[in-house]
């Protein structure tokens, strides 16, 4: 594994030498999301919801943005493609206030779904899911995980309490 000191120049050419930083290494997957002339907009409206979160780049055609540490890159690229669910962004809750935060931030002028589901403004879907609620669905207690996924099955946005309440009954 090479360190930061045995990285290779990216452009072999140019004279500076190029320094790749851990945090550009992080990771080799990046979303790539599709805007018809929103991708600059996108990237303020998700980075002022998300914490640590910042705007690399903008340009007329395409915008790089974190997302609490994820990479992501933004396109004008025109109104050819749409969003779908067949892609989703699924963000982990510790606490239902950060359920209820996202919930409301991310769905304003979207719309609201079931089980943790919406699509905010721009068509892009997310699961906002509190991390209880995978503990709860993998109990060995089949009674357990089933009441509890039934009670998400009735629910939009997913309410901790409810979930516990149903994890607990008898």
């Amino acid at each position: 594994m090479k360190t930061d000191v045995d990285l290779e120049p990216f452009d072999s050419t140019n004279r500076q030498a190029t320094i790749f930083s851990k945090e550009s290494r992080m990771s080799k997957v990046t979303p790539f999301l599709w805007f018809n002339g929103q991708a600059e907009e996108a990237a303020r409206f998700y980075t002022s919801i998300f914490e640590n979160s910042r705007i690399d780049s903008v340009s007329p055609m395409s915008a790089t943005f974190h997302l609490d540490g994820q990479k992501l890159m933004a396109l004008n690229g025109g109104p050819q493609f749409k969003f779908t669910k067949a892609i989703s962004f699924f963000v982990s809750c510790d606490r239902q206030a950060e359920v209820d935060e996202l919930w409301e931030k991310l769905s304003s002028g979207g719309t609201k779904q079931r089980c943790g589901w919406l699509k905010d403004k721009f068509g892009v879907s997310w699961q906002i899911i509190p991390s209880i609620l995978g503990e709860m669905l993998q109990d060995e207690d089949h009674e357990k995980s089933g009441r509890v996924m039934q009670a998400m099955l009735q629910m939009s946005k997913i309410d901790i309490a409810r979930l516990k309440q149903a994890y607990e009954s008898q």
